[in-house]
C-alpha cells in the first residue's frame, strides 16, 4: 500500500537556522478552522547557545518536512513579547490520512448498531427488586455501541457512516493516528535513532506536545439543551463535580474522551469502590458488636485494683498494676473477639471474589469498548533507549534495523538492580522497626512518606540504568520495583508490631537481648491495640495527606504555568486566549502510575491486616469516593488532554492485587493465631472455664525468686516459676498452628472453587463474540458473491477442482 501523499505546498529552505522563519511561517494546506485541530507541537524560543539553536532548529525542519511528507496538515501561531516567544504547530490529519492508518493501525470500524447493555450490576439488581435507583442517570449523547471489525479500505462500503468523512472517524482515533506520525517522524539520523517526538521533547527541541481539549468544561452562560454541550462539559457536569458522588459514573463517555486505557482505571476505581460498601457494613458491625460487648477478661482486669503487681517494661521503667489498663483492655477487645476472625474470613473471600468478578468486568468492558483482542503491536524503542543504545541491530520481526543493547549486558544490569533492591530492603526494615518503637506513629508516617520519594527516584534511575527496549518493558520493571519499595516501607512496621514484637522477650532475669539492648515488649494493652492505633495512622494519615496533595498541587502548577504566559501576552485586553494557548497552560498529564499504586496500597491495608482492623473498609470507602472526584476533575479540568491509549485490562497491577489478595489469607492466619487471643481464650475456654473465670490470672505468670527488683511481680506469659514454659503453652502451640493450617487450607480451597464456578467470560458475551465475529467474516469475505456462483457451476458441471462434500 502507498502512503498518502500530498500536493507540495512550501518551498524547501536550505538553511537550517531559517526554518522557523521560513518553513513554519507558511500555511500548510487549507485553513484548520475548515479542517479542525488534531494534534498541537509546542517550543519556545530560550536562552541556549547560537550552536545549539542553530541544531535545534535544523531537527524541527526535518521534522516538520516529514510530517509534511506523511500528508499532515500544519498551521503556525505565535505568542510572544519584547524577551519570549511561543511556537504553535497545529496539525490536522486529512480524510486520505486517516484511511491509511486506520487499516495500519487496525483501527475497529462499525458494522451494525447494537443495543446498549447496562453493564451496572446494581442497576440490574434493584431493577429486578422494582427498587428507585438514584445512581443512575441519563446523561446525553451517550456514544453508540457497535459490533464492529478491523478497519479495510477495500471493503469500506460495508461500514456505517463512510459517507460522514468529518465524523467517520472519532477524536480519540485521530489523535491516536497522529501521534503515530508524530512518534514514528525522522528528525535526524536514523541510524542514531533520531525518531519520534517524544525524543524531540526530551533534547528540548519542543516543549510540549498534546491533543486540544474539545473547548471549556465550564457550560455556557446562556441556557442550551444537554445535547448541545461539548464532550469535555458533559463530563465535567455530569462526572466531575463534587455533588455527583453518588452517581453512575458515564464510563462510556470517558472512554470517547480520554481512551480505552484512562476508562479502565476508572472502571476499576469504581468497580472496587462499590465492592467496598459491603465490606465496610461487615466491617463496621464487627467493631459495634465490640463495642456493644464487655467481656470477662476486662472486667477481670478493671475490679483487679492491685492484685497485679506487673514487672517493668524495659530497663528504665517502673512496675505497675493491670488495674491501670482497663481503658486499654476495653479498647483492645474492640478489635480482638471473635467477630474478628470471622471477618477476616470474609475479607479473604471478599479479596478473591472482588478479583474474580472485576475479570468479568474486564472481559465484559474490553469487548464493549473494542479491544478485547488488543495487542500491543511490535513496540518502538523508548527515546531514551535509542539516545543510549551503542550499536544497531536488525530487528527480527519488522526487519529495521534499530538500536541495540547487548542482552547479556542487560541482564548483569538487572541482576544488579536486583541486589540494591535487596539491599535497601534489608536496611529498610530494621530502620522502619526502630521508628516505630522509639517515636511516634505520627513521625513515622511522615517518614515513610519521605523515604517513599526517595525510594520512587532511586526505582526510576534503577530501571533507566537497565535499559529497557519498549515502554512496557519499562514500566512493568518500574512498577515492580516502586511496589516492592513501597510494600516494605509502608507493611514493614505494622509486620513488626504484629509479628515479631514482644515475641523474643524472655522473662525476668533472662531478658533476651540484641546488641546489647532488651528486646522490645509490647505496650501495657498488648500488641493488637498498637496495630490497629499504627494501622490507623499510617492509612487514614497517608490517605489525608495524598489528597490534600492532589487538590492543591495541580492547581498550584497550573498557576504558575497560566501566570508564565500571562506575562508572554503582556496587557491585550482586546486577545482573548485561543484554545491551543488555554490548553497550554494546563498541566501535563502525568500518567496513572502514582493513582494505581496509591489504591493497590490501600488494598493491601484492607486485607492483610485487616483482623486487627476492621474499620479499614469503611475508611477506604470514604477516601475512594473522594480520590474518583479529585482525579475525574484532575484529567478533565486541569491535566491537558492525554493521548487516547487502547488497552485490554490493568496490565501488571491486576497481578500484584492477586498476590496481595493470596498474602492476606496467610497473614490474617498468623494474626489470628499468634498475635490474636482468641485462640488462647477459646482453648481456656475448653479446658478450664467457659466464662473466662480467672483468665487473666491464669495468663500471668510469676517472676523468679531470684528477681529481687520487684518480688514477685508478674508478667504475661505461659511459664512456671523457674521460667520454663508450662504444658499448656505447648498445647496452644500446636492450636495454634493446627488453627493455620486449618484456615489457610479451607480458605484456599474455597478460594478455588469460587475461581473454577465463575467463569472469566459470561455466558451472554460469548454470545455476542460469536455474533461479532460472524458479522465481521461476513463483511470482509472476498468476492463472495462471486465465489458461491463459481461454486455452484462447478457442482453443476462436474468442473475439475471442485468437489461436492460427498467426495
Amino acid at each position: 500500500m502507498n502512503r498518502p501523499h500530498t500536493e507540495q505546498m512550501v518551498e524547501t529552505v536550505s538553511s537550517p537556522a531559517a526554518a522557523d522563519e521560513d518553513v513554519l511561517n507558511i500555511l500548510f494546506g487549507p485553513s484548520m478552522v475548515d479542517l479542525g485541530l488534531d494534534f498541537v507541537l509546542v517550543w519556545e524560543e530560550t536562552s541556549r547557545s547560537e550552536q545549539k539553536q542553530a541544531q535545534l532548529a535544523q531537527w524541527r525542519e526535518k521534522f516538520v518536512q516529514n510530517l509534511k511528507s506523511a500528508g499532515l496538515l500544519m498551521e503556525k501561531e505565535e505568542t510572544a513579547n519584547e524577551k519570549r516567544t511561543i511556537h504553535f504547530l497545529k496539525l490536522n490529519a486529512p480524510w486520505d490520512v486517516m484511511v491509511y492508518y486506520a487499516e495500519e493501525l487496525c483501527l475497529r470500524a462499525p458494522l451494525q448498531v447494537n443495543q446498549h447493555l447496562d453493564l451496572n450490576t446494581s442497576a440490574q439488581v434493584l431493577s429486578r427488586l422494582c427498587i428507585p435507583n438514584v445512581m443512575a442517570e441519563s446523561v446525553p449523547n451517550r456514544p453508540l455501541d457497535y459490533y464492529t471489525c478491523a478497519f479495510r479500505k477495500s471493503k469500506m462500503s460495508r461500514f456505517l457512516g463512510c459517507d460522514e468523512h468529518e465524523t467517520y472517524f472519532t477524536n480519540t482515533q485521530r489523535h491516536r493516528v497522529v501521534y503515530e506520525i508524530l512518534a514514528s517522524a525522522v528528525y535526524g539520523k536514523k541510524k542514531r535513532a533520531e525518531v519520534g517526538v517524544d525524543r524531540l521533547i526530551n533534547e528540548g527541541a519542543y516543549t510540549a506536545a498534546f491533543p486540544l481539549h474539545e473547548g471549556p468544561f465550564q457550560p455556557p452562560r446562556m441556557e442550551i439543551r444537554p445535547d448541545e454541550l461539548n464532550q469535555r462539559q458533559i463530563l465535567y457536569h455530569y462526572w466531575a463535580r463534587w455533588w455527583r458522588w453518588f452517581k453512575y459514573q458515564p464510563l462510556d463517555h470517558i472512554r470517547e474522551y480520554f481512551g480505552e486505557k484512562i476508562a479502565l482505571y476508572f472502571a476499576w476505581l469504581g468497580f472496587y469502590t462499590a465492592w467496598l460498601l459491603p465490606a465496610a457494613v461487615v466491617g463496621t458491625l464487627v467493631f459495634v458488636s465490640g463495642v456493644m460487648s464487655i467481656e470477662n477478661p476486662s472486667k477481670e482486669i478493671c475490679t483487679s485494683n492491685a492484685s497485679y503487681l506487673m514487672c517493668p517494661l524495659c530497663n528504665t521503667c517502673k512496675a505497675w498494676n493491670m488495674s491501670e489498663i482497663c481503658t486499654m483492655a476495653k479498647l483492645g477487645y474492640l478489635f480482638d473477639h471473635p467477630g474478628t476472625v470471622l471477618f477476616s474470613v470474609f475479607m479473604s473471600f471478599w479479596a478473591v471474589t472482588f478479583l474474580e468478578y472485576w475479570k468479568r468486568k474486564m472481559v465484559t468492558l474490553a469487548h464493549h469498548w473494542d479491544c478485547m483482542d488488543f495487542h500491543e503491536e511490535e513496540e518502538r524503542p523508548r527515546p531514551e533507549f535509542a539516545a543510549m543504545a551503542p550499536t544497531m541491530e536488525q530487528n527480527p520481526v519488522t526487519g529495521v534495523k534499530e538500536p541495540y543493547f547487548s542482552e547479556k549486558t542487560r541482564l548483569s544490569r538487572m541482576f544488579t538492580g536486583s541486589m540494591v533492591i535487596i539491599m535497601m530492603v534489608r536496611h529498610l526494615i530494621p530502620f522502619d522497626w526502630t521508628i516505630a518503637n522509639i517515636s511516634s506513629s505520627i513521625v513515622n508516617l511522615g517518614l515513610i512518606l519521605l523515604m517513599g520519594r526517595v525510594y520512587t527516584a532511586l526505582a526510576e534511575q534503577l530501571t533507566k540504568w537497565e535499559m529497557h527496549r519498549t515502554q512496557t518493558q519499562y514500566d512493568n520493571a518500574f512498577i515492580f520495583k516502586v511496589f516492592i519499595f513501597q510494600f516494605v516501607n509502608f507493611y514493614s512496621s505494622p509486620f513488626y508490631v504484629a509479628f515479631f514484637k514482644g515475641r523474643f522477650v524472655g522473662y525476668p532475669t533472662n531478658y533476651g537481648t540484641l546488641f546489647g539492648m532488651r528486646n522490645e515488649d509490647c505496650g501495657p494493652g498488648g500488641c493488637l491495640i498498637e496495630l490497629a492505633e499504627q494501622l490507623f495512622i499510617i492509612m487514614v494519615g497517608k490517605q489525608l495527606i495524598n489528597n490534600v496533595q492532589e487538590f492543591i498541587i495541580p492547581k498550584v502548577k497550573a498557576w504558575h504555568q497560566k501566570r508564565s504566559l500571562a506575562k508572554v501576552l503582556g496587557n491585550k485586553p482586546s486577545h482573548e486566549p485561543q484554545r491551543w494557548e488555554e490548553d497550554y497552560q494546563l498541566v501535563e498529564c502525568e500518567g496513572l502510575f502514582e493513582e494505581y499504586l496509591e489504591m493497590v496500597l490501600q488494598f493491601g491495608f484492607i486485607t492483610i491486616f485487616v483482623a486487627a482492623f476492621p474499620l479499614a473498609p469503611l475508611f477506604a470507602l470514604l477516601n475512594n469516593w473522594v480520590e474518583i472526584r479529585l482525579d475525574a476533575h484532575k484529567f478533565v479540568c486541569e491535566y491537558r488532554r492525554p493521548v487516547a491509549e487502547r488497552a485490554q485490562n490493568i496490565g501488571v497491577w491486576f497481578n500484584i492485587l492477586e498476590a496481595l489478595s493470596h498474602l492476606s489469607v496467610i497473614a490474617n492466619a498468623f494474626l489470628i493465631a499468634f498475635t490474636s487471643d482468641f485462640l488462647p481464650r477459646l482453648l481456656y475456654q475448653y479446658k478450664f472455664d467457659n466464662d473466662l473465670n480467672g483468665y487473666v490470672n491464669f495468663t500471668l505468670a510469676y517472676a523468679p525468686l531470684n528477681y529481687t527488683e520487684y518480688p514477685m511481680c508478674r508478667y504475661k506469659a505461659f511459664r512456671d516459676n523457674n521460667g520454663n514454659y508450662t504444658l499448656f503453652y505447648w498445647e496452644l502451640l500446636a492450636v495454634r498452628l493446627g488453627f493455620i493450617i486449618a484456615f489457610e487450607h479451607v480458605v484456599f480451597f474455597a478460594l478455588r472453587a469460587i475461581d473454577w464456578i465463575v467463569p472469566d467470560v459470561p455466558e451472554s458475551l460469548e454470545l455476542k463474540i460469536k455474533r461479532e465475529r460472524y458479522l465481521a467474516k461476513q463483511a470482509l469475505a472476498e468476492n463472495q458473491e462471486a465465489l458461491l456462483v463459481s461454486r455452484g457451476q462447478g457442482a453443476a458441471t462436474g468442473t475439475p477442482g471442485t468437489s461436492s462434500p460427498g467426495q
